[in-house]
């Protein structure tokens, strides 16, 4: 039997999922979250063999560092990634969290029970487009921006200050500034908007 917590801060999307997995014989749905917070603490727990990740949460996309948090646990559960997003950035920061797979919301029902089932075994479950995307990523020399300056441009383009994203991230300024001249250099910009607008162009931002 495979037992999965479902992470999504929307309940009818919670309600959905779970009603398809509950036609499954195989699949047993032990929890629900709609916090990353509660969905470490229900895989603590229940220890559940899957959890299935929203990336988004309320304005904070927490989803890859729950992942993180939750692959981190002394017997940690797989991850499927189930999100509307697929930005590069996205996709980059939930595969080095450590998910198995990577799903969009709107993958037919049998795609997704294909995915809890393979993930939940330890094999990849990426969705086509998503699997052409990383290897092209792979194959093709192009602009990569490490996670950490994804999160802090990410926190620039919503308009936070260096101060404002050096609290949310627990950094210092300096650190901040650093980050952001390292993107600025890899970006080819001198300027916070312009480097947004280039990561947006490039898919790195949403």
């Amino acid at each position: 039997m495979i037992r999965v917590v479902i992470a999504d801060d929307h309940p009818v999307v919670r309600a959905g999922v779970r009603a398809l997995l509950d036609t499954e014989p195989d699949i047993a749905v032990v929890g629900e979250a709609a916090t990353p917070d509660e969905a470490v603490a229900l895989a603590e727990e229940l220890g559940p063999e899957l959890v299935l990740m929203d990336l988004q949460f309320g304005d904070r996309a927490a989803g890859a560092e729950a992942t993180r948090r939750l692959r981190a646990l002394a017997a940690p559960p797989y991850v499927l990634v189930l999100t509307n997003y697929d930005t590069d950035g996205d996709i980059l920061a939930a595969v080095e969290a450590g998910a198995s797979g990577y799903l969009l919301k709107d993958a037919p029902p049998h795609d997704l029970l294909a995915g809890v089932r393979a993930a939940a075994a330890g094999q990849s479950a990426l969705a086509p487009a998503i699997a052409g995307r990383l290897l092209a990523r792979l194959r093709e020399p192009r602009v990569t921006l490490s996670i950490r300056e994804i999160e802090v441009l990410r926190l620039v383009a919503r308009g936070a200050s260096n101060a404002e994203v050096a609290g949310r991230l627990h950094i210092t300024d300096a650190t901040v500034k650093s980050h952001l001249a390292h993107v600025f250099s890899k970006l080819g910009v001198s300027s916070r908007t312009a480097a947004v607008s280039a990561a947006r162009a490039l898919g790195v931002l949403r």
